[in-house]
């Protein structure tokens, strides 16, 4: 199964956030769209992903403060992605080894979807049933 597999079931909408934005504007919008994480634009590339998790940090740090630090001087910049046309496997393993939770989906230097490590458990689990089915059939069939 590819990245564009699952893009095709999921959609490609991602939400996005400039980097001088607040990081309350960027808390708001992460709880009003049920989100763990926005990638940041400049421009028309992406620039870093913010996520809940650098929420945390910077409460951790400076509680009181969100109104007025910006997303960029926050976010990840070091930004991981992958492609549509990666393997399931490959895409799980570049996020488990690297610790994250959401991850940019980059066609031709441009974004074009984010996956997140619930998109990925609803595929297996969805490849998982398909495969159990299968079976079922194939076993009462050669009975």
């Amino acid at each position: 199964m590819t990245i564009e597999e699952i893009l095709q079931t999921k959609g490609r909408d991602v939400v996005t956030i400039a980097e001088s934005h607040s990081v309350l504007e960027a808390v708001r919008l992460l709880v009003d769209r049920n989100i763990g994480g926005l990638v940041v634009m400049e421009g028309q590339r992406p620039a870093g992903i913010f996520t809940e998790r650098d929420v945390l940090h910077l409460t951790a740090r400076s509680p009181g403060e969100l109104g007025s630090v910006t997303v960029g001087s926050v976010m990840t910049r070091e930004l991981i992605t992958a492609g549509p046309k990666d393997d399931l496997v490959l895409v799980m393993n570049l996020m488990t080894e690297n610790k994250i939770r959401h991850l940019p989906i980059i066609e031709d230097t441009q974004l074009v979807g984010i996956i997140s490590i619930g998109d990925l458990v609803n595929a297996c689990r969805a490849a998982a049933e398909l495969e159990n089915s299968q079976l079922r059939q194939y076993i009462h069939g050669v009975e």
